[in-house]
C-alpha cells in the first residue's frame, strides 16, 4: 500500500517495522513521519544502557535521542507518539501495580516488632520497594536523580507539550537545567548543584531520552535563553512533515489486517527483555556493538565530506547542526543494528549497509533542522532584514541582492554578511554567485 504524507525514509527500517508503519498510516491515518520517528525513540528507550556503539577504544556512543514532533494544532502528532510509546505505558502500569502491593506489605512489616519480623522470617530492617519504570513526565533534575538511581537502565522524558519542558528550566535559577540536559546528552556523568540548596544531582551513567510535541509558533520558546547559541537546539532531532493540514475523519478506512499493537510490543519486548550484566555497584555493564572495518571507513568518509562542505560554506549554524548530526549518525547505526536484531537478525553488528541507512536518516534530520532554524531565524530578523528578505526574488545573484538591499537601506557589506550567516537556513547557494530563498 502506498504511504501518504511522509518524507521519512521508512525503507531503512526492518520490513516488520515498515509493515507496522504502513498499516497505521493506512488504517488510522497517522502521519508517517511522526509514527516512524517516535518508533525510533521507542527503540532507543528499550535499549537504554544495555548497549553502546564502539567507534574505537575510549569512544563509545549510547542510543540517547532528544526529539521534537513539530506540527500545527490538529496535525495528528499526539496519537502516533502515544502508539509508539504504548508498550512502555503498559509496562509501567503493570510495574506500578506490583509496587503498590509491595509497598503495602512493606508498611505492614514496618508496623511489626523486630520479634514479629524474626518469627515470620522477614528481614529485621525491611527495604522499601522500588518502582521500576521507563517513563517520566514533569520532573526536576533532583527527582530524575532519584528515579534514575532506581532505574539504571534508563528513562524517557515523555512530554505531550515539549514547550513545558523548557519553560520549567528557569524554575530555580537561570541556565542550570539546560546545561544539565546538554551534559546528559553526552552520556557522561551528570552533576548539577542548586545554589543555596543542600540537594544536588549526580548521575554516574545517565541514559535519558526526551520526546514530545510542539507547535511551530512556539519554536522560539525552545530557542530562548541562549539555547540557540549554546548547542542545546542542535541536540534535538526535529520531525516536521510538509503536510500540516488537519485530517478529516474517514469512515471508509479499513481495519488493520493484524494486531499492530501486539506486533510492535513484541518487537520492543525482545529489547526490553535483555537482562544486562551489572558491576559490584549495581551499574549496568553495557555490551559494545562493533562496526565492521568497511562500515567505519564509510562513516569516516561521510564525516570528512560533511566537514569539507561546512568549511566551504562558512555557516556557523550549519556547522553546529552538522557536528551534532555526526554523533547521531553513530547512534542511528546502533539503533538500526539493534532494531534489525529485535526483528529477527542473528548478530548485533554494524555493517556498511547499517551505516548507509544511518546516513540517510541523518540527512532527513539535517533538512528538518535547517527548516526549524529558518523559522527561528526569521523570527529573530530585524525590520531591515525582513524588508530585504521580502524584496528578494525566489532566485537572485549576489549583485542583484546587493542592489535590492541598497534600495532598502542595507549596505553591501551588511547584506553579504546577512547572506553568509543565513546560508542553508534562509538561503541556498545554488551555484557560484547564485542563491535561492528557502
Amino acid at each position: 500500500t502506498a504511504i501518504t504524507g511522509g518524507g521519512f525514509p521508512i525503507s531503512l527500517y526492518p520490513s516488520k517495522i515498515q509493515h507496522i508503519i504502513r498499516e497505521v498510516n493506512d488504517c488510522y491515518g497517522f502521519p508517517v513521519d511522526y509514527v516512524a520517528a517516535a518508533m525510533l525513540v521507542a527503540v532507543s528507550v528499550a535499549i537504554g544502557n544495555t548497549h553502546l556503539a564502539r567507534m574505537k577504544e575510549g569512544w563509545d556512543e549510547s542510543a540517547i535521542l532528544y526529539m521534537a514532533l513539530i506540527g500545527r494544532p490538529g496535525a495528528n502528532k499526539s496519537h502516533p507518539l502515544s502508539f509508539a510509546m504504548r508498550p512502555f505505558v503498559e509496562h509501567d502500569y503493570e510495574q506500578n501495580q506490583i509496587y503498590e502491593k509491595q509497598y503495602l506489605e512493606y508498611q505492614d512489616q514496618l508496623d511489626m516488632s523486630r520479634k514479629e519480623r524474626a518469627e515470620k522470617g522477614i528481614e529485621v530492617c525491611p527495604r522499601e520497594p522500588v518502582r521500576h519504570r521507563f517513563l517520566v513526565s514533569d520532573i526536576t533534575p533532583e527527582g530524575l536523580s532519584l528515579v534514575h538511581s532506581q532505574n539504571r537502565r534508563g528513562l524517557c522524558l515523555l512530554s505531550d507539550e515539549l514547550s513545558a519542558w523548557v519553560k520549567n528550566f528557569n524554575r530555580y535559577n537561570n541556565g542550570s537545567e539546560s546545561e544539565f540536559w546538554m551534559s546528559v546528552f553526552n552520556h557522561k556523568v551528570a552533576i548539577s548543584d542548586r545554589k543555596g540548596s543542600q540537594s544536588g544531582v549526580f548521575i554516574r551513567n545517565p541514559f535519558l531520552c526526551v520526546i514530545g510535541t510542539i507547535q511551530p509558533k512556539v519554536l522560539t520558546d525552545l530557542a530562548a535563553g541562549n539555547r540557540n547559541a549554546n548547542g542545546f537546539m542542535e541536540r534535538i532531532l526535529y520531525v516536521f512533515p510538509s503536510d500540516q493540514t488537519k485530517p478529516k475523519w474517514n469512515r471508509s478506512r479499513r481495519i488493520p489486517s493484524f494486531d499492530i499493537a501486539a506486533e510492535w510490543r513484541g518487537i520492543l519486548s525482545r529489547l526490553i527483555d535483555i537482562v544486562p550484566k551489572v558491576d559490584a555497584d549495581g551499574e549496568i555493564i553495557s555490551e559494545d556493538v562493533p562496526f565492521s572495518s568497511d562500515a567505519l571507513d564509510r562513516l569516516y568518509q561521510w564525516q570528512n565530506e560533511q566537514t569539507d562542505r561546512c568549511n566551504a560554506d562558512g555557516s556557523d549554524t550549519l556547522t553546529s547542526i552538522a557536528s551534532k548530526l555526526e554523533i547521531y549518525a553513530i547512534r542511528f547505526s546502533l539503533l538500526l543494528a539493534l532494531a534489525d536484531w529485535a526483528c529477527g537478525s542473528e548478530k548485533k553488528m554494524i555493517d556498511v549497509d547499517t551505516v548507509e541507512r544511518a546516513i540517510r536518516l541523518t540527512e532527513y534530520f539535517r533538512s528538518t533542522a535547517s527548516k526549524v532554524q529558518g523559522i527561528i531565524s526569521e523570527d529573530a530578523l530585524t525590520e531591515l532584514q525582513l524588508a530585504v528578505l521580502s524584496e528578494l526574488p525566489d532566485s537572485f545573484t549576489t549583485a542583484e541582492g546587493v542592489a535590492i538591499a541598497g534600495k532598502c537601506g542595507m549596505s553591501e557589506r551588511s547584506f553579504k554578511r546577512f547572506l553568509r550567516d543565513r546560508k542553508g537556513v534562509l538561503f541556498a547557494h545554488s551555484s557560484h554567485g547564485n542563491y535561492t530563498k528557502l
